[in-house]
């Protein structure tokens, strides 16, 4: 009966708005790399006044989250109303052919009639009709600088985004933070000695004067979201809007940033609801709800609280308006970090946060060009990492992960106490396995197929419809991935050896993935192995060169490494000198080695590696 009466309602407030009642604007305000360290959110840290005055005024989130801990595949969620894994375009800047059905939620708004602006930042990694996705491809009326909601015609509902980056880890450097203080008023909200250090951060300078820093820009980046709510008063819009204020992923400090867990992906959301549409709060303004929402539920949810038809290929789920749902868990994704891979999946609930690790040979802390560059506070920690001074919830940021992870939030916020393993968990696990692994199947999230093997597969097609085809493997690669992570490769490693000669090279690459999780303990499949050192795809070869540099092979291994950085496609060449460069880290082969084979001119992202190595080493 609940849901019969949700479609009435739903009927009712459809048909009320197509007759000419008035539909409310929608505004999002965002910020970038926060996590809820806000006053209103309980942060002692913080001096966030605007803020704290708006969640007075709106229902504060307690569990909401971005979907992928980085602003490229976050914003491509939002954009799509999809999850971005699901379309393959959840590795972090890249250009994906995506299907012509994808629907963009300014095109819903703008054929509702709504004016559409966005300022500024779009961010897509998306191609469309062969070039990469701009602004006008996905619906907006404007966006740049200059993109504004007082630009519509009179009376004209609008839907406007404003985007902040004061918040950005960029914003932490010398340049950037000493340049934005000339115009601003010296401040020093927490100065360095009186911050409070999370329990994964070694207690360092350059930490403590990041952290103070921080929360610095913070403070103007409240300031900046007061002046947008001001600026929504005087132009007489307020009572007319709903808004939406929320940061695009966790951040900004290392392991923040890019990390999977709450300290990554989870953000501050508060939704004010003026008089005129208070019938659609979820509560009381003041109050805060517990109720779990993700990024891929936000074009839903905003089309539904304008009465707008939910397009039928987006997988997100309304929150709020008529018929809204809620969920029992939000899906986590990430994949390659500008030019790093980590393939990693997650389901978090209210209770629990489980983490499956698809690459944990590969450690949180990789050799990022980006943050080692801008964040003085990466560059102290590894160094903190190498000299002995962290302990060990802090070095285990550098060190191989465990393919699983299990964290019970209310007891470990900062999900430092992996649980996997324990008996009194098993249970639970073992639950959220099953709804990862039902999520992963459901979507057919791509995050298991290799980069650089898009174009070979989705041959003139792309990437989603081959995933969503009977071609794809779905359950096979999912278990052939779940088996080699895990170390589970069958009595004398009769699992490897038959996914190591499947016809897929899906299966090949997993099974090969497996014996290099063993290292040392792979030697008896190094003739399987060598056999496979030239197989027709790339990516195969890759890890079965890594895997033999291992066992000692490194004059067979590092040839084939060389020839694929030279050769592959952008994205083959990019998994090739990260393989080198992991060989050189483990100490598998000599550093110097790995640097005199290194071709000195790597394509795209594949040079940023070469630099990586430079900077840490």
């Amino acid at each position: 009966m609940d849901r019969i009466a949700s479609l009435v309602l739903l009927f009712l407030w459809s048909s009320l708005l197509s007759h000419g009642a008035d539909r409310p604007n929608i505004l999002w305000i965002t910020s970038e790399d926060n996590s809820p360290y806000l006053g209103c959110y309980g942060d002692l840290q913080a001096k966030t006044p605007h803020l704290d005055r708006f969640s007075e005024q709106g229902v504060r989130y307690l569990n909401a989250f971005s979907s992928a801990p980085v602003c490229s595949a976050a914003r491509s969620t939002l954009i799509t109303g999809m999850n971005a894994s699901t379309l393959g375009v959840h590795n972090h800047r890249s250009s994906v052919p995506v299907p012509r059905g994808v629907v963009y939620y300014p095109q819903v708004f703008r054929e509702a009639g709504y004016y559409c602006t966005n300022n500024s930042k779009t961010d897509y990694n998306m191609s469309i009709n062969g070039k990469r996705a701009g602004w006008k491809d996905v619906g907006w009326h404007e966006s740049n600088g200059r993109a504004h909601y007082r630009n519509r015609r009179k009376g004209q509902p609008f839907f406007a985004v404003f985007n902040t980056t004061l918040s950005h880890e960029g914003q932490t450097t010398d340049k950037a933070y000493r340049g934005r203080m000339k115009e601003n008023p010296p401040r020093r909200v927490v100065p360095p000695a009186k911050v409070i250090l999370p329990p994964y951060h070694p207690d360092t300078p350059a930490i403590r004067e990041n952290w103070s820093r921080y929360f610095d820009n913070l403070s103007l980046m409240d300031k900046w979201v007061g002046e947008k709510l001001q600026e929504l008063e005087e132009l007489g819009e307020a009572e007319n809007t709903i808004v939406f204020y929320y940061a695009d992923h966790g951040g900004a400090l290392p392991r923040g940033k890019r990390n999977i867990h709450d300290s990554g992906s989870r953000v501050p959301l508060i939704i004010r609801f003026p008089e005129k549409w208070k019938h659609l709060a979820p509560g009381n303004p003041g109050e805060t709800s517990d109720q779990l929402v993700a990024f891929v539920d936000f074009p839903a949810t905003a089309v539904n609280l304008c009465g707008l038809e939910i397009p039928g290929i987006w997988e997100g789920r309304p929150f709020l308006g008529p018929a809204a749902e809620e969920r029992e868990f939000v899906y986590l994704f990430r994949g390659r970090m500008d030019e790093r891979y980590d393939t990693v999946r997650a389901v978090r609930t209210k209770e629990h946060l489980y983490v499956h690790n698809f690459s944990p040979h590969r450690p949180l802390g990789q050799a990022y060009t980006y943050p080692f560059r801008v964040l003085a506070s990466m560059g102290s920690w590894y160094e903190a990492f190498k000299a002995g001074k962290c302990n060990e919830d802090q070095a285990r940021y550098w060190q191989r992960k465990k393919a699983e992870e299990l964290y019970v939030i209310k007891r470990d916020p900062f999900q430092i106490r992996n649980l996997i393993g324990e008996k009194d968990h098993r249970d639970v696990l073992n639950d959220l396995r099953a709804k990862l692994r039902d999520e992963i199947l459901s979507t057919r999230d791509t995050g298991l197929i290799p980069e650089g093997m898009y174009g070979r597969l989705a041959g003139s097609g792309t990437i989603h419809e081959f995933a969503q085809s009977e071609s794809y493997l779905a359950d096979e690669v999912l278990s052939a991935a779940s088996k080699a992570v895990r170390g589970d490769l069958g009595t004398g490693f009769s699992f490897a050896r038959k996914c190591m000669q499947h016809d897929s090279p899906l299966i090949r690459y997993w099974g090969v993935t497996g014996a290099l999780m063993l290292g040392g303990e792979g030697a008896p499949l190094k003739d399987d192995l060598t056999e496979l050192l030239d197989d027709p795809v790339y990516d195969v070869r890759v890890v079965v060169a890594e895997a033999l540099g291992h066992l000692g092979e490194s004059a067979k291994a590092l040839p084939v490494l060389v020839k694929v950085v030279n050769e592959g496609n952008v994205y083959e060449s990019l998994a090739a000198a990260n393989a080198l460069e992991a060989l050189g880290r483990d100490g598998a082969v000599p550093m110097a080695t790995v640097k005199a084979v290194m071709p000195k001119k790597i394509r795209a992202e594949g040079a940023r590696v070469v630099e990586a190595i430079e900077k840490i080493r």
